[in-house]
């Protein structure tokens, strides 16, 4: 199983955090992103190493409407 670090996973939970609370589901946030549809859900399992990057995070922030910065933690893990 590949394993993830603490801010990968910040990120990834917070990203799915503001997906669920959109109602959107992982293959509609992979369109919107113009990825694959398994995207998002490749990122948000465990058992994948695909990430987020500064690319992706501030698309997420233009779709969810919020800045890049709310997706990450206020001080370092």
């Amino acid at each position: 199983m590949a394993e993830t670090n603490k801010i990968d996973r910040f990120v990834i939970q917070r990203v799915k955090d503001f997906r669920v609370e959109n109602g959107m589901t992982q293959m509609a946030l992979s369109q919107k992103l113009n990825m694959s549809d398994s995207f998002i859900g490749h990122v948000e399992s465990p058992k994948r190493r695909d990430k987020y990057n500064l690319t992706h995070l501030n698309a997420l922030a233009k779709i969810f409407k919020c800045s890049p910065r709310d997706f990450l933690p206020e001080k370092p893990l």
